[in-house]
């Protein structure tokens, strides 16, 4: 299961999140109820465990590790698992040894990370299984928690997912309010066409036949079928496919769900966009035990 991760995460890249959440459960006191029970001589051994009945796949194990690392350089923690490791009930996926009360520290915001990371990559994984029978590539969108787009796009390729573009700063989607304000979708694709560079490709959502016919005209690199039914997108696939003679790629969008992915997969289009997969992922169930 995803053994190589394109793309992994440095600690450089999520030092000041991983710092932030820890500043935000110590303060500047510090864990209050353990340093009163425990003394720096004090030195215990615990395992991370996956509690989900149902198994779940692995994300956010190199940022628990950081995190021990940011808490207590000598606390000595061993991956037992990868992040993108299939894991059932039961097992462990890493070892923690050192102060009892560094540990202490480090607990809740590592299984904070391990348990929204894991349900991400947990859920993407349950769409990919699906989109892949059908050669379909599934990704996620800008729904992300604020300062966690990183981390959950990366969730999003443990789980088998692909990313979509990762803010409005490194692709071209025309949406609804750019038509609206522009004047049309033509207006804004030439507009666009005259001033940015030439190795962006430019996409366009559209809603309706109207609006797609003219983002065909126009020439759009990638259209973007959104809310659609699985009638309409049918026939707007085989028109894109003829009209563009398969250079334009088709993107849907809107309504992403478990119960609707088959169906959308059936309609022929390249790839399928979801929010679901990162703003709606049930937090994996793991727990930090001592021995």
């Amino acid at each position: 299961m995803n053994k190589n991760i394109i793309n992994k995460i440095t600690r450089l890249e999520i030092a000041d999140v991983l710092r932030n959440a820890l500043s935000e459960d110590l303060g500047a006191y510090g864990d209050i109820t353990s340093k009163y029970i425990f003394s720096d001589e004090d030195y215990s051994e615990s395992y991370i465990v996956c509690k989900e009945k149902e198994g779940a796949v692995l994300c956010g194990i190199d940022a628990a590790g950081f995190i021990f690392e940011e808490i207590d350089f000598e606390a000595e923690f061993v991956k037992l698992k990868n992040d993108g490791d299939f894991l059932n009930c039961g097992e462990k996926i890493c070892k923690i040894k050192g102060r009892t009360l560094s540990i202490l520290k480090a607990e809740r915001v590592s299984l904070n990370f391990i348990q929204h990371l894991s349900g991400i990559a947990t859920l993407t994984n349950k769409f990919a299984s699906v989109a892949s029978g059908y050669g379909v590539k599934i990704t996620e969108t800008r729904k992300t928690l604020p300062n966690l787009r990183l981390l959950e796009k990366y969730a999003v390729r443990c789980g088998g997912g692909q990313n979509h573009r990762f803010g409005l700063f490194d692709g071209v989607l025309i949406k609804d309010n750019h038509i609206a304000a522009a004047g049309g979708i033509s207006k804004a694709i030439s507009t666009l066409r005259s001033r940015i560079p030439h190795t962006l490709k430019i996409e366009v959502e559209v809603k309706n036949r109207r609006e797609l016919e003219e983002a065909l005209a126009s020439s759009a690199d990638i259209i973007m079928l959104d809310n659609m039914s699985f009638e309409e997108m049918t026939q707007s696939v085989k028109l894109i496919r003829e009209k563009s003679q398969n250079s334009c790629k088709i993107e849907a969008s809107g309504n992403v769900r478990l119960e609707t992915l088959e169906g959308i997969c059936k309609t022929g289009v390249d790839l399928i966009s979801s929010g679901a997969i990162t703003n709606s992922a049930k937090a994996i169930d793991f727990s930090l035990d001592f021995v």
